[in-house]
């Protein structure tokens, strides 16, 4: 770009429009893009500025340049809000796909829309994925592009477990996997099909054969100093959590390589909101020890009140009453709620004795043994 910038108003963008040529034209809207003014009104131009220049890039079939301004537009980003970023590349990627079409660049195009996926998968437009990969996915299967079929079935399979459809996500990643034996893969994609592998587990309460996953992906990302890295490390330590393995966390935030995350970056695992994965995992547990903490606290009743449970564990007492009624159904303890009474009735846990179980266990074996006999018999 030059260095001689253009104010980011409304005649600059007029004067663009008016050049004698395409490349007069896209000049000055490099040098109104180039404008460090973040005022409401340029960024306001700036936009304007960029679906014009996009236009006559496609128009001027400058390629090169329209891959490059992803890059060159970060500052810009930096200064919008998220949307709006997501609306801009969206429509930058758009003309890349456009133009790879005019062109016929089919390989070059099919990775623009798996791109595009990307994109909108980020931006939780599920429907338009789905779309966009249906007819995708068909292309490249037909043409063998086993690289590009294993991003794109990562892709989908993040898709579908985003849509909590768990069996699909399973059967693509698998098919991932399955067309990244065959090739090589870039270590930053194994680690991508290592880290899917990690959340499905751990989806699955799995959380061991989960840490193994998370252990490569967190290897793979911490060499290419991937930003991953500390997703993958931040799961680790969840697994860990999750296996009641807590003593184990020092160690592995000590180690050479996860000295490298300590920071902020761990602290998110404090803030829910920030990681699907890690609130899902942690709320589970928050289940199990409000389950432990509650059955220690009926442990000494065989009738109490439900208000005088919630008091003990500081809940409101509907929350309380729905998490009984759930560990009843469970079988996490025999017992009936009295609603009318505003009590819980616990009852009484009959134990079996030892005889009765060795008694039925006598009892099949010389059944066993009779009809052993029969046969035999029936043979003479």
């Amino acid at each position: 770009m030059s260095s001689a910038y253009l104010p980011a108003i409304t005649e600059s963008i007029a004067q663009a429009l008016e050049a004698k040529s395409p490349s007069e034209a896209i000049s000055i809207i490099y040098r109104v893009l180039e404008n460090p003014s973040s005022s409401s009104t340029a960024l306001q131009i700036k936009e304007q500025a960029i679906t014009i220049f996009l236009d006559l890039l496609r128009h001027e079939k400058r390629a090169e340049d329209l891959c490059n301004l992803l890059t060159q537009l970060r500052p810009f980003f930096n200064l919008i809000p998220k949307a709006k970023t997501a609306k801009t590349v969206r429509g930058i990627i758009d003309t890349v796909a456009e133009w790879t079409r005019a062109e016929k660049r089919t390989f070059l195009r099919q990775r623009v829309e798996a791109r595009l996926a990307a994109l909108l998968m980020d931006s939780m437009e599920y429907s338009e994925v789905l779309n966009l990969l249906s007819g995708l996915i068909k292309e490249v299967r037909r043409l063998d592009d086993k690289l590009l079929l294993v991003d794109i079935d990562l892709l989908e399979s993040k898709l579908h477990f985003s849509l909590r459809n768990l069996p699909k996500a399973k059967a693509l990643l698998t098919a991932a996997r399955t067309a990244a034996n065959s090739i090589y893969v870039p270590p930053a994609q194994q680690g991508t099909i290592d880290l899917r592998s990690g959340i499905l587990h751990a989806e699955e309460k799995d959380y061991k054969t989960a840490y193994s996953y998370f252990f490569e992906a967190f290897e793979a990302f911490n060499a290419l100093e991937d930003s991953r890295a500390v997703f993958s490390l931040k799961y680790m330590l969840l697994c860990k959590i999750m296996v009641s393995h807590a003593d184990d966390i020092a160690g592995i935030i000590s180690s050479k390589a996860g000295l490298r995350y300590v920071g902020p970056e761990l602290d998110a695992m404090k803030t829910l909101d920030e990681d699907p994965i890690v609130h899902r995992h942690l709320s589970s547990l928050y289940d199990t020890l409000l389950e432990q903490n509650l059955c220690r606290l009926i442990e000494p009743y065989t009738r109490v009140e439900i208000a005088y449970i919630a008091e003990l564990i500081e809940l409101p007492i509907d929350q309380v009453e729905k998490k009984l009624s759930q560990m009843i159904l469970d079988k996490k303890f025999a017992g009936t709620l009295d609603q009318g009474a505003g009590c819980l009735i616990i009852f009484e846990d009959i134990k079996t004795g030892a005889i009765y179980s060795a008694a039925l266990e006598t009892i099949s074996n010389m059944e066993k043994v009779v009809d052993s006999l029969y046969v035999r018999s029936a043979r003479i």
